[in-house]
């Protein structure tokens, strides 16, 4: 049966490269984001997945900090950025970020997941101060922090190379750097949505002077907004190449556009949400292009706990964690819950068909807690 649809959907030759392990071309990533057939995406995707991690279903124990919403590049598909001056601007101070830290301090927490703008007045003595603080509050915890967009700015405001600048944050406590900032590499895209922001080269050259660190990061793409698919494909096949030059990166993570509050939905007043097969698709179709990545992450927090529950049997392997208080999206008019209890997540791992595990930042198995 199986022979039969792959043939009908013209796949044959790509699910042969996939039970012999080959990579995929252009034009395979082409022809699979053209497939009709959600299902037989899913099962292309699913052979990749169970090859790399058979059943089991990867999430942590986190939290999610977002220091400030204050940006100066104030891209058109984001609702967090906003201007100094806005009513919604906010930052916290460094005693503010550790009472969050301490709220929470009862909780088995390993990672602390820390994002915001790019704000044009912060010194860069308080990111320092911040990871020192973190560190102090919870020692022993891995920081997940700063954009490869942030970590560009900063190494602008300190005066140092990338390099330099990176050594720093590490010896204050960074400890690896999150998929943020990506959006989309196309410089037709950047140009019309966030021509302020650092260039998709940029961002990778941030991620591979990490890489050569020995620090590892994580890797993105925002779909569904105004991108086409010649421009995901490119997107994909430049972190492979990336990938293959360094091996630094731990998951890829597709992000569904979420277009309430942006600039892009009162531009496009008709523009909506990703539909669940699209979302599924783009998972499938990272799992099979992206040969080179051990993982790749259902957001919850993005596509909602059932659709990433079902992700698991389309190529996907992580559910990411509990976070709380996740505010890029929520202010993007995201509708999920901003944190989830690990009893829930390992419910909905579990009624999947699939092992959960749970994991510290590297994807080193925990002892599973009573």
């Amino acid at each position: 049966m199986i022979d039969k649809l792959l043939k009908k959907a013209g796949l044959t030759d790509i699910a042969a490269k996939v039970e012999a392990g080959e990579r995929l071309s252009e034009d395979d990533g082409r022809r699979l984001y053209n497939c009709d057939d959600l299902l037989l995406l899913g099962y292309l995707a699913n052979i990749v997945r169970e090859r790399k991690n058979g059943d089991q279903a990867f999430f942590v124990y986190n939290q999610h900090l977002n220091y400030s919403n204050i940006c100066t590049n104030l891209c058109k598909f984001c609702a967090f950025g906003k201007a100094a001056d806005s009513d919604q601007a906010y930052e916290m101070t460094i005693d503010q970020i550790r009472e969050k830290i301490r709220s929470r301090l009862a909780e088995p927490i390993s990672e602390i997941h820390v994002v915001g703008g790019i704000h044009p007045e912060l010194p860069y003595s308080y990111y320092l101060e911040m990871l020192r603080a973190i560190k102090e509050e919870r020692p022993g915890v891995h920081i997940q922090a700063f954009t490869g967009v942030e970590i560009a700015h900063l190494a602008e405001i300190s005066g140092q190379s990338l390099e330099d600048c990176l050594k720093e944050l590490r010896e204050a406590g960074l400890d690896s750097i999150p998929g943020g900032g990506a959006e989309v590499f196309s410089a037709r895209i950047r140009q019309i949505t966030c021509e302020k922001k650092l260039s998709g080269e940029g961002w990778l050259e941030v991620a591979r002077t990490a890489h050569r660190l020995g620090m590892r990061s994580n890797a993105t793409m925002l779909y569904g907004h105004i991108e086409t698919v010649e421009e995901r494909l490119e997107h994909l096949l430049m972190l492979r190449q990336t990938q293959d030059e360094t091996g630094g990166f731990l998951t890829f993570i597709p992000l569904a556009f979420h277009p309430c509050n942006t600039e892009l939905s009162t531009i496009n007043p008709g523009m909506s949400r990703t539909s669940g097969v699209e979302d599924l698709r783009n998972i499938a179709v990272a799992r099979l292009m992206l040969d080179n990545f051990d993982h790749i992450k259902a957001y919850w927090v993005m596509i909602g706990p059932k659709l990433a529950q079902v992700a698991l049997s389309f190529g996907a392997d992580d559910m990411d964690g509990t976070i709380k208080e996740e505010l890029i999206t929520k202010m993007a008019g995201g509708e999920a819950q901003q944190a989830m209890a690990d009893s829930e997540l390992i419910r909905l791992i579990k009624d999947a068909g699939r092992t959960p595990v749970e994991r510290d930042t590297l994807y080193e198995q925990l002892t599973p807690r009573p």
